[in-house]
């Protein structure tokens, strides 16, 4: 395996930029690349060997323990909860609901969950829950369905189910080999934080997680088992989109407008990883500055360059990737459109 370096790309990266009437009020810098399942480089723009922590972006590979250890058989886990143990969801009342049943059938309680809890992201979804004098529970942190994984995994391997959050715990040192085993990369020296849910998250080159997310795509050189997770993870995720995200959120309309064509994932701080099946590649997008718009209107310009937006994807997530900027008396004030070499 590689040892986990870092270099200087001299491209130049993609710029986004946010018009206010007819000028340029702001940019938005991305570093990204498109990698097909071997490691060759099609495109790429700007630093793409800085480790990024790639946050919750990584999470359609931090599924595949669940299926590859038999827990997901061994709990008749569906469609819809191998998406949400993909999703970093928006707590609506179908993830919370879908999170508590999946946890009572393993004879969990909320306190198994380690994510910790916040109010749901869907404002409709918080009001209703602060309306009805209720306080959030850690079913409703947006990672609950990937600590549901977590513990599904361990609990059919007899591991102990306190501390999966930890670096040293067989959860946790699964997910790295299989981040090493993905990216060709020694991460035992890699950058080490904390996820806002309180998991490791590692540094990882761009190339590096575009490589994983292609042979996430494109599986055919891993074992029968492993590719085997991996189609059955995408199959999950386009049959449903919902639970991935939720309400006016782009990983949901992308997956759903998408149907199997791509599977993508965003993540905190500007990150989106986007596996397209057909193509055999792997993209991977880091905005400079961590915000998510510039990362998504990125994004859409490279699905668009590579040829797999169809008609009904446009009218999905346009509103995404070609956003028109409005203020608050819904007066079209502005406009973001993408400058890359």
């Amino acid at each position: 395996m590689k040892k986990h370096t870092a270099t200087v790309s001299t491209r130049s990266p993609i710029v986004v930029n946010v018009y206010r009437g007819p000028m340029v009020e702001c940019q938005h810098r991305v570093n990204a690349v498109v990698s097909d399942a071997s490691g060759n480089i099609l495109k790429q723009w700007g630093d793409i060997e800085k480790p990024v922590y790639l946050r919750s972006a990584i999470k359609l590979l931090q599924a595949l323990p669940l299926i590859e250890t038999g827990a997901a058989d061994a709990f008749a886990l569906s469609d819809k909860e191998l998406s949400l143990s993909c999703a970093s969801h928006t707590g609506e009342p179908v993830h919370v609901a879908a999170v508590t049943a999946w946890l009572e059938r393993m004879g969990l309680t909320l306190d198994a969950l380690e994510c910790g809890a916040h109010w749901p992201t869907f404002p409709a979804a918080a009001y209703a829950l602060a309306a009805d004098g209720k306080k959030p529970t850690a079913a409703h942190n947006n990672c609950s369905g990937k600590h549901a994984g977590f513990l599904a995994t361990a609990l059919h391997l007899g591991e102990d189910l306190k501390g999966y959050i930890h670096l040293d715990h067989p959860v946790q040192k699964r997910l790295v080999k299989i981040l090493e085993d993905f990216t060709d990369l020694d991460l035992t020296e890699a950058p080490v934080g904390i996820d806002g849910c309180s998991i490791p998250t590692l540094g990882i080159p761009l190339s590096g997680a575009a490589l994983a997310i292609a042979r996430f795509a494109n599986p055919e050189s891993l074992s029968d088992e492993r590719a085997a997770a991996c189609r059955r993870l995408q199959n999950a995720i386009a049959t449903e989109p919902e639970m991935i995200a939720g309400s006016d959120r782009l990983c949901t309309a992308l997956n759903r407008s998408a149907k199997g064509a791509v599977v993508a994932k965003t993540g905190a701080e500007g990150v989106y990883l986007a596996a397209l099946p057909n193509l055999g590649l792997g993209v991977a997008v880091k905005n400079i500055d961590g915000t998510t718009r510039g990362a998504e209107v990125a994004l859409g310009q490279i699905l668009q360059d590579l040829g797999v937006m169809t008609e009904e994807m446009h009218r999905e997530i346009d509103a995404f990737v070609q956003p028109v900027q409005k203020n608050w008396n819904n007066i079209t004030v502005g406009h973001m459109n993408v400058q890359a070499d």
